[in-house]
């Protein structure tokens, strides 16, 4: 990895692309300290950020947790993304969008973008009722009126707006995908309080008890969880393919008859998706019952005694989303009858298994088995650092499994783009250097 970032800094065009997502990630930033008008942040900052404002504060890296102006960060845009996904699979002008080529997904990345403000609006709107619904939560000066709910809405959907603003940039002129890596810059941010703060959680012990091995546990915990992370990233079945034809003339479909390759399927296909999709639903629960405590009492009593983060309520309905959410995702972004029918059509071939049909059903049934483990592995990531931090004492959310799968992920991603593009740069120069020195030997 780092040889790869080494050897990309040395190519001027692409350490100017380094750069310029560089200095994007510290805009974003940047503004996680400007607070929103009317908001007292050093209050806010107080709550439980492992319980109501949880995995939506640790994405948008702390802002929530202070109520900036980049508070709700991409995860609008995370959602509206999802569902636009999902619903191009059931509605037919959607999914004739998505065949149109260019043209189609920049109608559809325009409609997810209208969907990503209108989302943000409405959780701005929530959260806004939160913060007004606790007079302490509010600056000197302001009220809990219209005009400071208003206020707030209108700066979140602009937070929102200018976000993913910052990620299609970095997306088009910078290096990988912006949205996951301003995800990732702010649980990275984030890590150095976190860190100092367990320090203080280990000093105010004074040695008493067992703490040193309960913080040895903690760190052993969060190295295995990244082994593993990286190992499950990785893991994929290869289904062999073999072509009875080649696509190219006639000498080369007589060197490509027989030809043998494989089709790869990941065991985690859908990555953290399902976490982040689960915990957005949970949350929606919280946030009611927070924005009319004073008028359903009984129900906020009920939520915070039982969907609050660690609660075995909690947990299991958790459990059971990011199971429905990972075979819901897994179905709509592998689809066993099309890829069928591009390997019926370009002479391909599964051994011992016939074309058509029987693959389709053969690709579902290893997709189905391989879409279990990955959920029980996004489960085992969700569920272990909340049993963790309940016996070791340190509440450190943003060190949770959902936190190290994002930032091993987008690492990965990253590296194998920083990879290719200097592949890429490697063979333009080998073809650069083979015509410079064809011409030369034409003119001699």
């Amino acid at each position: 990895m780092l040889r790869a970032f080494r050897d990309a800094f040395r190519i001027p065009e692409l350490r100017r692309k380094i750069v310029f997502t560089l200095l994007l990630l510290a805009v974003y930033r940047l503004g996680s300290s400007i607070p929103t008008p009317g908001v007292n942040g050093a209050a806010l900052s107080n709550a439980d950020s492992a319980g109501l404002l949880g995995l939506i504060s640790m994405i948008s890296g702390g802002n929530l947790s202070q109520f900036s102006i980049f508070a709700l960060g991409v995860l609008p845009y995370i959602t509206a993304s999802i569902v636009i996904q999902l619903m191009t699979t059931t509605i037919p002008a959607l999914e004739k969008l998505s065949k149109e080529g260019e043209e189609g997904r920049k109608k559809i990345n325009q409609y997810t973008r209208y969907a990503a403000v209108g989302l943000g609006a409405v959780q701005a709107l929530f959260f806004s009722l939160y913060i007004t619904n606790n007079a302490s939560f509010l600056a000197p000066g302001w009220d809990a009126g219209l005009f400071t709910i208003v206020v707030m809405v209108l700066t979140q959907v602009a937070g929102v707006a200018f976000t993913m603003w910052i990620g299609e940039r970095i997306t088009e002129v910078g290096v990988g995908n912006g949205i996951s890596l301003i995800i990732t810059a702010g649980i990275i941010a984030m890590y150095p309080g976190e860190i100092m703060r367990t320090a203080e959680l280990v000093q105010a012990d004074g040695g008493e008890g067992n703490w040193p091995l309960r913080l040895l546990a903690f760190v052993g915990v969060i190295l295995v969880t990244i082994a593993g992370i990286v190992y499950i990233y990785q893991a994929e079945r290869r289904v062999p393919v073999t072509y009875a034809r080649a696509r190219g003339g006639a000498a080369a479909q007589a060197r490509g008859a027989g030809q043998a390759t494989w089709l790869p399927i990941k065991v985690n296909q859908a990555g953290v998706i399902p976490v982040i999709f689960a915990s957005a639903m949970l949350i929606i629960p919280n946030l009611i019952a927070s924005a009319t405590a004073q008028r359903a009492p009984n129900v906020n009593a009920f939520i915070q005694t039982y969907l609050t983060f660690g609660q075995p309520l909690y947990i299991a309905l958790e459990a059971l989303l990011i199971f429905g959410f990972t075979y819901l995702y897994n179905s709509v972004q592998f689809d066993p009858k099309r890829i069928a029918e591009q390997l019926r059509e370009a002479g391909g071939f599964i051994p011992g298994v016939r074309p058509g049909a029987p693959t389709a059903d053969f690709l579902g049934t290893i997709s189905s088995r391989l879409s279990l483990w990955g959920a029980v592995f996004l489960v085992i990531l969700t569920v272990m650092p909340q049993l963790v931090q309940r016996w070791t004492g340190i509440s450190t959310f943003q060190f949770s499994g959902t936190g190290l799968l994002i930032i091993v992920g987008v690492a990965l991603e990253t590296l194998k783009q920083l990879e290719a593009q200097l592949t890429v740069r490697r063979y333009d120069g080998f073809i650069s250097k083979g015509r410079i020195r064809g011409r030369m030997n034409r003119d001699n």
